[in-house]
């Protein structure tokens, strides 16, 4: 019963699990957008990189599992300036969603961000992903940019998001 899933957020640190993250996200953005191979290479790429130049001060994966099974990943890495982190490949299969493993594996990204002292935290992403969107906006990242891309097979539009995450300032201590 969906009710009593159980929802687990764990390392991505087992065989397979960096496999199932590409393959995952070409199967299902092919299913859900029509998507060609194109962004499973892009996938791919982001993924490979992950596995062969992370630092564990700065760079973590990790997959959601419902009921054991593999529902979800997202990766955090350094961005390209310091104190910038980039959160990357977020992903919920069709059959987790509503459970709240999007928020959830977010928040594990932005702990981990504000942890090993980022100030900011970005990620790219397109149109079509709205309830990623959603999802975005409660966690408080804002969209700067947008503009019209030919990728994966597609017109899309790419969006640049941006979540600041130094401590408020305005908060007041009485």
């Amino acid at each position: 019963m969906r009710d009593e899933a159980r929802v687990v957020i764990r390392a991505a640190d087992r065989p397979g699990d960096l496999g199932w993250i590409v393959q995952a996200h070409g199967e299902i953005y092919a299913e859900q957008f029509g998507w060609n191979t194109d962004f499973e290479a892009l996938v791919a790429g982001i993924v490979g990189d992950y596995a062969t130049r992370r630092d564990p001060a700065t760079d973590a994966a990790w997959i959601a599992e419902v009921d054991g099974v593999r529902a979800g990943c997202v990766l955090c890495v350094r961005g390209a300036e310091p104190g910038v982190a980039t959160l990357r490949t977020l992903l919920v299969t069709p059959a987790a969603r509503g459970l709240g493993v999007g928020t959830a594996l977010v928040e594990r990204v932005l702990t981990f961000a504000r942890a090993t002292g980022n100030t900011q935290i970005t990620l790219w992403t397109t149109d079509a992903q709205s309830s990623a969107h959603r999802i975005y906006e409660a966690a408080g990242f804002t969209r700067i940019s947008e503009e019209p891309h030919h990728r994966f097979g597609h017109e899309v539009r790419g969006q640049d998001w941006t979540l600041d995450l130094t401590p408020s300032t305005t908060a007041t201590h009485g």
